[in-house]
């Protein structure tokens, strides 16, 4: 079976507004975005980067866009997200309450900046065995990086968006785990870091969890550890060792997906094969994973990103700069 992970940036500057685009049907990004994950034609497909609503109905008209078009998801789940909850504090320490950065992730309204996640499954979620790990205090993470002051500590949630763990219901009655998170991008701060911190914890986070260094019981294997880490291992900005560390971990697999496009980047460390995603100052970065826990038995993978001479190429450029991430793994 096909898990994947892919940021379709399905965002707009105020609630509502993605899924008024969606049901009109007409919007080019939503008609690329449905196109890139009907091509993607993943079981289980981890959206970071979708606008969240109390109701669902952002992610059902998404899902009946893809039903539609050939490619349906009966099992859809979208979590509250962190981003654009108050806390009533100066977080930025400006002098201003309320503003998106005082919000316990970055911000304009509730689930907003694109920073909330969504599951689409042809498996059933078992919902009941769901653990939510988002309201995890950064200052209870062993040898945090956290540098806040006494009020901030004793609020501030590790997790920008969401940290969960969700079983997936097999047809043979066993469970698969998805470990799913969306860390801040380490950038967007200034020489105190904060947001790098940040950003290094919420990966380091599940290097504790699996190894079984924080007061939580660790994963049930077989699990896959999949989203944005916004982190990658070899360019951009960033505190490296905790995406190095998980992608080293012996508890995981890292099978290196890689895209078909033959770009070069002369100025990057890393292989461009690699990258999930094209900014246009910085170039491609690697910044989503999809890692199966050791036991499973991976038999391919990859980054949907073909070169520009296929028609794919036009339609993924069009949806989002980030391009899915993909693994093929034996069914449980």
């Amino acid at each position: 079976m096909r898990i994947a992970t892919y940021n379709p940036e399905l965002t707009d500057q105020g609630p509502g507004l993605v899924l008024q685009a969606l049901r009109r049907g007409d919007d080019p990004k939503m008609v690329a975005v449905a196109g890139v994950i009907v091509a993607l034609d993943a079981d289980i497909l981890l959206l970071t980067g979708i606008d969240y609503d109390a109701t669902g109905l952002t992610l059902r008209a998404l899902a009946d866009t893809l039903a539609k078009a050939g490619s349906p998801y009966p099992h859809q789940l979208a979590l509250r997200p962190n981003t654009g909850l108050a806390t009533g504090l100066d977080l930025d320490g400006n002098g201003r309450l309320g503003e998106p950065r005082d919000a316990m992730g970055y911000g304009r309204y509730a689930g907003a900046a694109a920073m909330a996640m969504a599951i689409l499954s042809r498996y059933p979620i078992d919902t009941a065995g769901i653990r939510d790990f988002s309201t995890f205090l950064w200052a209870d993470l062993p040898n945090a990086l956290m540098q806040d002051s006494a009020d901030i500590r004793a609020i501030q949630r590790l997790s920008t968006t969401g940290m969960y763990e969700m079983p997936i219901a097999m047809p043979n009655g066993k469970s698969l785990r998805l470990l799913v998170y969306y860390a801040t991008p380490p950038v967007f701060d200034g020489p105190e870091d904060r947001n790098g911190r940040r950003n290094h914890d919420e990966t380091a986070f599940w290097l504790r969890l699996i190894a079984g260094d924080v007061p939580l019981p660790p994963p049930k294997p077989p699990f896959v550890l999949l989203g944005q880490p916004n982190l990658d291992p070899a360019d951009g900005e960033g505190r490296q060792d905790a995406i190095r560390g998980l992608l080293n971990t012996a508890a995981l697999q890292d099978p290196a997906p890689r895209g078909t496009h033959g770009r070069i980047e002369p100025g990057h460390k890393g292989d461009a094969a690699l990258d999930t995603a094209l900014y246009p100052a910085i170039g491609g970065l690697r910044v989503e994973q999809v890692l199966p826990s050791a036991d499973l038995t991976i038999t391919n993978a990859g980054v949907l990103w073909p070169p520009d001479t296929d028609p794919l190429a036009e339609v993924l450029a069009t949806a989002s700069r980030h391009r899915p991430v993909w693994v093929d793994v034996m069914r449980p």
